[in-house]
């Protein structure tokens, strides 16, 4: 029998409280998702003005970064070719779910993911900044 540790619905909020706080201080409105460890949708918000395509873009985000146990920005530096861990083409995988931009984090608690949050509407390092922000106040209320 496997014990699961998940993130719930007030972390979830906690942690996309963190992510709005950064966007207002960056000017720049965001669509910010939290997910489960294994990349289903927990909490969404899109901020005003944060663009439509990024609905899609930041659950995408997340559901890579929980999924695959990484950060996004992690498979765009290993989907370059010539890399040493060469991923190039895996954003094709899962009908295109697997999100290779900036600004997807996964969430950890002792040592193990329980959630990702997926940022998206800005830069890819505006948009990680964000998502680690979402992170910090998670770490610092939960852990």
């Amino acid at each position: 029998m496997l014990t699961i540790n998940r993130l719930n619905q007030s972390e979830a909020k906690v942690i996309i409280e963190g992510a709005v706080s950064r966007a207002n201080e960056m000017g720049v409105p965001m669509c910010i998702s939290v997910v489960d460890e294994s990349g289903n949708l927990i909490a969404f918000e899109r901020m005003d003005g944060g663009k439509v395509h990024s609905v899609t873009i930041s659950q995408d985000k997340a559901f890579t970064a929980a999924s695959a146990r990484k950060g996004t920005h992690e498979f765009n530096k290993a989907c370059i070719p010539g890399h040493e861990n060469n991923l190039f083409g895996i954003h094709t995988a899962l009908g295109g779910r697997m999100c290779i931009v900036g600004g997807g984090l996964p969430i950890i608690s002792s040592g193990k993911v329980v959630g990702g949050i997926g940022v998206s509407s800005g830069s890819p390092e505006q948009d990680l900044g964000c998502a680690q922000a979402g992170v910090d106040v998670f770490l610092s209320s939960f852990c």
